[in-house]
């Protein structure tokens, strides 16, 4: 793991969803592994999970699935690396770990509790890396609003606001990868 640049890429296990969602999914990983990042996901074949997958695989790159074991029979199996968690809790922390960024592509109730945690583990200094939600096609846009009027409001403050950045395309959210 030492000297690895790791992204934790969230998403997405809906195969019910715009197909733009797939494609910024698909390019956001080739441009990742072209930077020299370890993927790390969710680690199955389900929904935008196995397209992040199969792009790591055609890619050439080098992809850690972190699975609880309650989830076996939907392991994507051409992994680098499996780690196998009792539950999603551990799988969550186990995806962060020793990784220096965690992207939010589009995805359901999953996806959004893997990023709110995230967030407030920056808020709280828990986890150093960067935080980033793609908004495709304005996904994210509800929250990043939601966040915003928290700050009107007195309940977030704007330094914690501005631990999360909404680039709203894969060119964007790259270059500040690249940076990292």
């Amino acid at each position: 793991m030492s000297g690895e640049k790791r992204l934790a890429i969230f998403c997405s296990s809906s195969s019910e969803i715009n197909p733009n969602y797939n494609q910024a999914a698909r390019e956001l990983t080739r441009a990742a592994c072209s930077l020299g990042y370890v993927i790390v996901s969710g680690g199955t074949v389900k929904g935008t999970m196995g397209v992040v997958a199969d792009e790591v695989v055609e890619c050439g790159g080098k992809h850690v699935g972190v699975i609880p074991r309650f989830m076996t029979e939907v392991a994507y199996p051409k992994l680098s690396e499996v780690v196998w968690t009792d539950t999603m809790s551990e799988r969550k922390e186990e995806m962060r770990r020793g990784t220096c960024a965690a992207v939010a592509l589009p995805g359901g109730i999953g996806t959004l509790d893997e990023l709110i945690e995230t967030l407030t583990l920056a808020k709280l200094k828990r986890y150093s890396g960067k935080v980033f939600a793609l908004n495709v096609d304005g996904f994210y846009d509800p929250l990043a609003g939601l966040l915003d009027y928290f700050v009107s409001t007195g309940m977030l403050d704007e330094h914690s606001r501005s631990l999360i950045e909404f680039p709203s395309t894969v060119t964007e959210l790259t270059e500040s990868l690249s940076k990292i």
